[in-house]
């Protein structure tokens, strides 16, 4: 009895140090994982889904759909409690807190048409050499030592801009590179996409031709030459990341000024959704001194709106507007519509492509694993997984999944 009491403990110690092992060596820094395209490396897949997933901790953050970040076994995520934003760091086993930044007091009053959304923030952190990079909802940007959660440097930008955040509050992720923060700062018609020293918060360049989206940029190799691709209020542009310099654009308007997709990149082509022309594939090419993005498919069944696809092989997933939202699949080399689910799937979709299956977590809380590569849309187990709205965008680290709904986080395992 008494081996194998001790058999028992031993066991229970093994399988401790290898969740914490594998939780450790999960790095989930910024918007939609560590390419910014939601693909998911290293998850340890059930052989069988089960009936329900196990709660392995649950703590109350605050409001926001701030997405949470991954790294050194802790959880990072800003927040807002009470009439303060504030960064918290938790031990990513257990959800204890392990520190919290100073509280910064942010007063914003909610347009009417997005009070359902609450004060936030929106804006997911990025994380880089041992730092964490907030954008409040009113467009406040600051830098924090991940050690502790003290500021490093802080920009705020009222006196700049007479309008500091866009009409819905900040949603836009920032982005590292080559040692640049880049943000698009400002507010509502006027604002600037602009690159910081990370280290100092010293302005290293901007491009001030329009006001933030609500998108995220990404960066990425088109025409042989790197890019920093974004919405912003009223446009699509490629810019130098590394000098700010406009290198194409397109027209993006919209009629509440809500471009909210953030661009996917599959062989060299941009894959896009504008509002009113359905989803579209763009290759930049270069024309003698210039680049221009011209169109290569156009899909007009289906059109995204806030949710960012995902791609598994050639086949791209996402979540349509059309029927109260439709999930679909399209074929990413012609534009073809391989299927499409039912509707009324929810308003939103946060997508993760973990290889062998899709996540897709909804608004509503409902977690749909879905079969890629079906002739049809699919799904293998589907769980409620929060009694509130889940509008961020989830993390797998391991075995578990982080879901953050209105007020709270938890650690969910498989």
């Amino acid at each position: 009895m008494r081996v194998f009491t001790k058999w028992l403990k031993i066991s229970a110690l093994l399988a401790t140090l290898l969740s914490q092992s594998s939780l450790a060596a999960i790095d989930w820094p910024q918007w939609r994982g560590p390419n910014r395209d939601g693909n998911v490396k290293g998850v340890a897949l059930p052989a069988a889904w089960p009936r329900s997933l196990k709660e392995q901790w649950k703590v109350t953050v605050g409001v926001g759909h701030s997405s949470p970040l991954v790294a050194d076994g802790k959880v990072f995520h800003h927040t807002r409690q009470g009439d303060e934003e504030i960064l918290l760091c938790l031990e990513a086993t257990t959800g204890k807190e392990l520190w919290r930044s100073q509280g910064l007091p942010v007063t914003y009053q909610m347009n009417s048409a997005a009070t359902a959304h609450g004060k936030g923030p929106k804006s997911t952190p990025v994380m880089s050499n041992g730092k964490v990079y907030t954008l409040g909802i009113t467009g406040v940007l600051s830098c924090h030592d991940a050690r502790d959660g003290k500021v490093v440097w802080r920009k705020e930008f009222s006196k700049q801009y007479a309008v500091t955040s866009p009409l819905y509050g900040t949603a836009m992720s920032p982005v590292i590179d080559n040692g640049m923060l880049i943000a698009h700062v400002g507010g509502h018609d006027k604002g600037a996409l602009t690159a910081f020293d990370a280290a100092t918060g010293a302005v290293k360049w901007s491009y001030d031709a329009d006001g933030p989206a609500y998108s995220s940029p990404i960066i990425t190799t088109l025409a042989g030459i790197r890019q920093l691709v974004t919405f912003t209020q009223k446009e699509l542009v490629g810019l130098n990341p590394a000098t700010g310099k406009l290198l194409w654009k397109l027209p993006a308007k919209t009629e509440y000024d809500t471009n909210c997709v953030t661009p996917l990149v599959y062989k060299e082509m941009l894959i896009i959704s504008r509002e009113g022309q359905g989803i579209a594939a763009l290759r930049v090419t270069k024309q003698g001194a210039d680049y221009a993005a011209q169109e290569v498919w156009r899909n007009a069944d289906n059109e995204m709106y806030m949710n960012s696809p995902i791609l598994e092989g050639n086949l791209l997933y996402g979540l349509s507007i059309k029927k109260r939202g439709q999930f679909f699949c399209v074929d990413a080399d012609t534009g073809k519509t391989v299927w499409q689910s039912p509707g009324r799937m929810g308003e939103n979709a946060a997508m993760l492509n973990a290889g062998k299956v899709l996540l897709f977590l909804t608004n509503d809380a409902n977690l749909l694993v879905v079969k890629p590569g079906a002739a049809q849309y699919e799904t293998l187990a589907q769980y409620s997984v929060a009694t509130s709205p889940t509008w961020a965008h989830p993390v797998l680290m391991g075995n578990r999944i982080l879901v953050k709904d209105e007020t709270t986080l938890a650690s969910l395992s498989f």
